[in-house]
């Protein structure tokens, strides 16, 4: 069916079909009735589809290709797309028309006749107004008629894909929170096996042979073990609501995404192990310009569990710090019982919008309070509570 549908209207549009149908109906009716008026119905039908398939008629041989300034871009940046069509065939182009779809939108222009070999660019500007990520192409090529009555169309140049990020701002540096593992930070505590050696003790049954000083030990006469001194690391759990039930509005949905990635771009600039959440969205980034490529395709979810603690801690139940961003409308009695979950020892942070707002900070038993109205707040927040 769908192929039958795709020969039936690749060529001659439906609205085609449908002047053929009522062509032909006036002059089957004109025949039984004699009225000239459907003679003349008739007679203009046929003549609009012939001048629309002559319309259609011409070399479209082009070949394109669809080049963008910067694929990566912030809120409010100037995008260019260049489209370059050229004519690779020996004989010259007709006329056409180029429609470029850039997100939902489309930009349509006329592309003239070319002569073998040459070449015609059309660039094309427009300012990234939201975060997206955005589909740019593939251009189609269209030579018909007018009314739409006949076309003939074809899709040229790939799909360019840009990443429209939220707007970040720089931070402070970060509380550290509980550190553990390998930050490279020296702790003070001293263990037997760590990469910062500290020093030697004398063998005591259950070591590891392995970390016995053979030159020490053939001086003394007695085994010696080295020890090292335990380095430690910020693991930091990074959460943000993606319910619109938690917010007011768009724009302060915007403003959360803002900070969940102007948090995560801090982190991973101090190198911190960072693992991100946004409602079915768990990764583990370890670039900047990744993390904000994921922040871009953020989209408000329903589904979102309201409880943003349980799908955290499925996917990362020992960190040492948690940080959540959520709406206005999400009370401090949710907030309070969703984090009862997490670990004793990890620091807590929730951060929430509140437009028109004053910047505050209360501490709650077990986790610290942040209020923002503005992307502008944040730093001010982090450094008071660094």
């Amino acid at each position: 069916m769908r192929a039958l549908r795709h020969v039936l209207t690749g060529y001659v549009s439906t609205l085609g079909w449908v002047t053929i149908g009522i062509g032909a109906l006036s002059f089957a009716a004109f025949a039984r009735f004699g009225w000239h008026e459907l003679l003349a119905i008739g007679a203009i039908m046929t003549t609009m589809m012939l001048a629309a398939l002559l319309m259609s008629l011409g070399n479209t041989g082009f070949r394109a290709s669809i080049d963008v300034s910067n694929k990566r871009v912030a809120v409010g940046d100037e995008v260019c797309v260049n489209v370059d069509i050229d004519n690779p065939g020996r004989t010259a182009t007709t006329t056409a028309r180029g429609d470029l779809p850039i997100g939902t939108m489309h930009e349509r222009f006329s592309i003239p006749m070319l002569a073998p070999s040459q070449s015609k660019r059309t660039v094309v500007q427009f300012t990234a107004m939201s975060r997206a990520v955005l589909g740019i192409g593939p251009l189609r090529v269209r030579k018909g008629d007018p009314f739409g009555l006949a076309r003939h169309e074809k899709d040229l140049a790939e799909r360019v894909t840009i990443f429209i990020h939220p707007r970040i701002v720089h931070l402070p540096n970060l509380d550290a929170g509980v550190a553990r593992d390998l930050e490279g930070q020296p702790s003070g505590q001293i263990v037997d096996d760590d990469l910062d050696f500290y020093g030697l003790r004398e063998y005591r049954p259950g070591d590891d042979v392995r970390n016995v000083h053979w030159l020490s030990s053939s001086k003394t006469g007695t085994l010696m073990i080295r020890q090292y001194e335990a380095t430690r690391r910020t693991d930091t759990s990074l959460t943000i609501s993606v319910n619109p039930e938690d917010y007011i509005s768009q724009d302060e949905f915007e403003l959360a995404i803002s900070v969940y990635a102007s948090i995560g771009v801090q982190c991973l600039a101090l190198n911190r192990p960072l693992a991100s959440h946004a409602a079915n969205a768990h990764a583990t980034p370890k670039l900047a310009m990744a993390f904000l490529d994921s922040c871009s395709a953020i989209v408000p979810d329903r589904g979102d569990d309201p409880n943003l603690v349980r799908s955290t801690l499925a996917h990362t139940p020992d960190a040492s710090f948690y940080y959540f961003v959520v709406g206005s409308i999400k009370s401090i009695d949710q907030v309070k019982r969703m984090l009862l979950a997490l670990p004793a020892s990890a620091r807590r942070l929730v951060i929430q919008t509140v437009p028109g707002a004053n910047k505050s900070i209360r501490r709650f038993e077990g986790f610290t309070l942040a209020t923002v109205a503005s992307l502008d707040d944040l730093p001010l927040v982090m450094e008071a509570l660094s």
